[in-house]
């Protein structure tokens, strides 16, 4: 492994990810930078967009490639309400603290931007053994997966705030953005299964046998891999075609090139939090507005957990479990693409999903470093449930094959 890749992956004496500190650096550097250079229109700026893009897929893919396929058929339900009902209670929850907070109805698509789960974020700091797997696919899951349906959310976010009176009246039609995101939908699902089946047929012919989940492939195999998944995120850049990465995270394995995506999305990730600096120091920013929008989309997370869990979860998660996913709320370059692409219908989004994803990204490093290692502490010495201790010897137990 990469040496930058585990100097990221450490700890500092305070107990805090490498990767962490890392991202505070970048993101001071970022704002140093958009200080000196102040860059205007930012989300027009020649190649922003495809960067942008190309990071947002590499975190995708980092997010579902490591993911156990046995534990997604476990959490199959959870994550299926998760990246659905819950996004969009959390996003109903998160609006309606800003607009009652501010009264202003074009706050109402501010619960939107910020109601996903990072995936890039999830994907480089979710490394912790303190946690088990189980909890650790359901939060990548619903990281990778919660993007497509936060997209069609935002249609109609979008068309009810300006039912109320903000942004330019009868600006686009409603069906007709629907039937594009039902198309871009159809068409992230063709492109999935182009690659799936050429990695299926490659892998076939290279190993003389359908790859298996658990059988490392041939060598040849991985380098088809690697060129498949190099250029599926190329492409996939461009229109944003995150749905087609994320799933091809769950089938298509780099083998022995997995340690170099791990380097990649690291190094995305501190990308993503420099972009972060550059788009709060060049733009007006509305700090109390995007303290309170951060502080609401930290709660509601942590109370759809709540609510999932005690409704679907079976059996039960245990307190660890369920502090990983409630405290689960990251923000980063996907709120940012969300921000920017709103700012020209609502103005001054920008400047307030800025401070909300600082205030996120701190409320959740602050909750994860805190309340860890006292739990594990109590738990250690206390005897463990009969229903967490069997998940637990489900979990350890290897599959057949």
């Amino acid at each position: 492994m990469a040496l930058g890749l585990s100097r990221l992956r450490g700890r500092t004496s305070a107990g805090l990810p490498r990767v962490v500190v890392g991202a505070c650096v970048a993101l001071t550097g970022g704002a140093v930078l958009g200080l000196l250079t102040h860059p205007k229109n930012l989300s027009h700026a020649a190649g922003y967009q495809y960067a942008a893009g190309l990071l947002l897929a590499i975190g995708l893919y980092g997010s579902t490639h490591d993911i156990d396929f046995a534990e997604v058929k476990r959490s199959f339900r959870v994550v299926l309400v998760a990246v659905t009902v819950g996004v969009l209670v959390k996003a109903s929850l998160i609006a309606t603290v800003m607009v009652l907070a501010f009264d202003r109805p074009e706050y109402l698509v501010l619960g939107i931007a910020v109601a996903q789960i990072d995936p890039l974020s999830v994907a480089a700091t979710q490394k912790s053994d303190r946690v088990s797997p189980r909890a650790k696919a359901i939060l990548s899951v619903w990281a990778a997966f919660d993007d497509p349906m936060t997209v069609l959310l935002t249609l109609y976010f979008s068309a009810l705030a300006v039912r109320y009176g903000a942004g330019p009246a009868g600006d686009g039609s409603v069906v007709a953005d629907t039937a594009t995101v039902l198309v871009d939908l159809l068409l992230n699902l063709g492109l999935f299964a182009l690659v799936a089946a050429l990695w299926w047929a490659a892998a076939a012919w290279l190993g003389g046998r359908a790859p298996a989940r658990r059988t490392p492939a041939r060598p040849a195999a991985d380098v088809v891999a690697l060129a498949l998944v190099v250029a599926l995120i190329l492409f996939a850049a461009h229109d944003m075609m995150v749905l087609a990465v994320a799933l091809t995270g769950l089938f298509v394995r780099l083998g022995r090139f997995g340690a170099g995506l791990e380097t990649a999305v690291a190094l995305a990730f501190l990308s993503a939090s420099a972009v972060l600096g550059v788009v709060l120091a060049s733009g007006e920013v509305f700090l109390r507005e995007g303290l309170v929008l951060g502080a609401s989309a930290f709660t509601a997370q942590l109370l759809v957990t709540l609510l999932i869990s005690r409704l679907l979860v079976r059996p039960r998660l245990t307190w660890p479990d369920l502090a990983h996913l409630g405290f689960g709320q990251q923000n980063g370059i996907t709120a940012i693409l969300l921000a920017l692409a709103l700012e020209p219908r609502f103005p001054g989004t920008v400047g307030v999903v800025g401070p909300a994803i600082v205030t996120v990204n701190l409320l959740h490093h602050t909750f994860q470093w805190a309340r860890v290692d006292r739990w594990r502490q109590d738990l250690s010495t206390a005897p463990e449930p009969q229903h967490a201790a069997t998940a637990t010897r489900q979990e350890l137990k290897p599959e057949p094959g």
